[in-house]
């Protein structure tokens, strides 16, 4: 960046601190952000999944920073990104030969493996596990963030914890924009999912979080199947794994059948994938959200959490989804949808 360029930038954060009070600076400029992120600030940054929100993952006030900002339980781990499967796998005791062939197959992409951590890695970011969740995501500007610094970087997502994940600046902004620093705007995410985690334990390639890389994708890369585990309730053994998550903040139930009527109350909605007309209504108002009218999954990943955003806004008494075919990425959608209609 030029000397014009990083003068400009000055004057825009000065301009937007004056006039935004205390929420979040939203930029492009990622030298300003690698800055921010040296210094122990909080800079929420985009993927190809969700944004997530970034800190030094071995300055320990920093990390604490992020549990403070989402209202994140300390038991619950953290992934650390870099911008390379070699700088990222440093932090890693041990790489089984199946992790390597994963990592040089998919990073940058939407997988996490997690393995046994090297001592260096805070025992916060593990949640006192012996084992870190590393990835390489794939977006440029994150990218070109992560090569910038000589630190990984710690990055859940940049929500308050159990709510719904971001997948713009603006969402990050609604949701977190008083309690955090800065905001990198790399546009909407590509994936709209969360990373897919990837363990190995007793020596076993396991799938610990289901998302935005298929397991049937896993699967032919490693040439055999994989263990799909469910989720945990007590201390899980990668992100994203407790049971109730990605709440909209109404009652939400999973419907079984598209051609069932629910005893819905009136002024209820419904997320669908593909054909409305199949969902028997009487003189009820039924609000429909459709994933996809085209039923295309890829599709339906991206606007998931948009959906479950929008819903949050208004005052449905009940909303009814109904589950999406349980292969490829649906397999991760209704993973969301069942943890987002969890109850206690």
């Amino acid at each position: 960046m030029s000397i014009d360029e990083t003068g400009q930038y000055v004057v825009e954060i000065l301009h937007q601190r004056i006039f935004a009070a205390v929420t979040a600076i939203t930029l492009q400029s990622v030298p300003v952000a690698a800055k921010a992120l040296r210094n122990g600030e909080l800079v929420a940054i985009p993927t190809e999944t969700v944004y997530g929100l970034g800190a030094n993952a071995l300055d320990r006030s920093a990390v604490a920073n992020i549990f403070a900002a989402k209202n994140r339980p300390s038991f619950d781990p953290l992934i650390i990104h870099q911008s390379s499967a070699d700088r990222i796998l440093a932090y890693a005791k041990e790489v089984p030969a199946e992790a390597r062939l994963l990592a040089a197959k998919v990073w940058p992409g939407p997988l996490t493996l997690v393995l046994p951590k090297k001592k260096e890695v805070p025992d916060l970011v593990s949640a006192g596990l012996a084992t870190v969740a590393l990835r390489v995501p794939d977006h440029p500007l994150t990218l070109e963030l992560l090569a910038a610094v000589d630190f990984p970087v710690a990055a859940p997502s940049a929500n308050p914890f159990g709510f719904v994940s971001p997948t713009s600046a603006q969402h990050v902004q609604d949701q977190l924009g008083e309690k955090i620093d800065y905001i990198l705007d790399g546009g909407a995410c590509r994936v709209g999912l969360e990373s897919t985690i990837v363990g190995f334990p007793g020596g076993v390639a396991t799938v610990l979080r289901k998302g935005g890389l298929p397991v049937e994708k896993i699967e032919e890369i490693l040439g055999h199947p994989v263990v799909v585990k469910t989720h945990s309730n007590s201390q899980p053994e990668a992100p994203g794994m407790l049971s109730q998550h990605y709440s909209p903040g109404v009652e939400m139930w999973i419907a079984e059948k598209l051609n069932v009527l629910y005893p819905y109350p009136s002024g209820s909605a419904a997320i669908i994938f593909g054909n409305e007309h199949q969902i028997m209504q009487d003189d009820r108002k039924l609000d429909v959200f459709n994933l996809s009218p085209s039923s295309d999954l890829n599709e339906a990943a991206r606007n998931l959490f948009a959906v479950l955003r929008e819903i949050s806004k208004a005052d449905y008494p009940v909303v009814i989804a109904y589950p999406v075919p349980e292969e490829g990425l649906g397999l991760a959608i209704n993973d969301r949808l069942r943890r987002a209609a969890a109850r206690e």
